[in-house]
């Protein structure tokens, strides 16, 4: 690292003085976090100290941290890592221990078994069998749009059968499979 003249780091100390707060704003606005916001700003003030020396006119010294801020920002969002973040909690829950489902699935079964054949039979092959509505549809020779209302009013049906333990789809999937 080159060492600045005496007087140069003073202008330089002044200018990062002055000028590191409207940086940081820029910095924020850019990237959008906070953090990275202060680490792009150092990292602007690092390189526009290391150029203060052939930089023609110092008065443009605030253009050029700022290019280096955007500059930099750009070279960053291209790895790979800049799109990872820290979680303070894991997205995925894990998948519920099959044994703790036994009594959910027995009552789920017979709910099921009390549903009329062809709703019992889109709901089997839709979730059980995991086809889509255009397999299950030329399965039962009916229209898709059959087999969406089939579906629609079997699971209305499990609902309020089953009542809160029974609510979104991914569920509906993990209880019945």
């Amino acid at each position: 690292m080159a060492v600045l003249r005496k007087p140069d780091a003073e202008a330089f100390s002044e200018f990062a003085a002055a000028r590191s707060a409207s940086l940081f704003r820029t910095a924020y606005l850019v990237v959008g976090d906070y953090q990275l916001a202060q680490d792009l700003v150092q990292e602007s003030l690092t390189k526009t100290y290391l150029a203060w020396p052939r930089l023609r006119d110092v008065n443009n010294a605030e253009a050029y941290s700022r290019r280096v801020i955007v500059t930099t920002c750009v070279s960053w969002r291209r790895r790979r890592s800049f799109r990872e973040r820290p979680a303070d909690r894991l997205p995925d829950p894990g998948v519920p221990d099959p044994i703790d489902l036994l009594p959910e699935q027995d009552e789920l079964w017979a709910a099921v078994r009390s549903l009329p054949p062809r709703q019992r039979t889109t709901v089997v092959l839709r979730f059980c069998d995991d086809l889509s509505e255009a397999q299950t549809a030329q399965l039962m020779g009916c229209s898709v749009g059959s087999v969406k209302r089939q579906v629609s009013v079997a699971l209305a049906k499990l609902r309020a059968g089953m009542g809160s333990r029974f609510t979104s789809p991914v569920d509906e999937q993990a209880v019945i499979s």
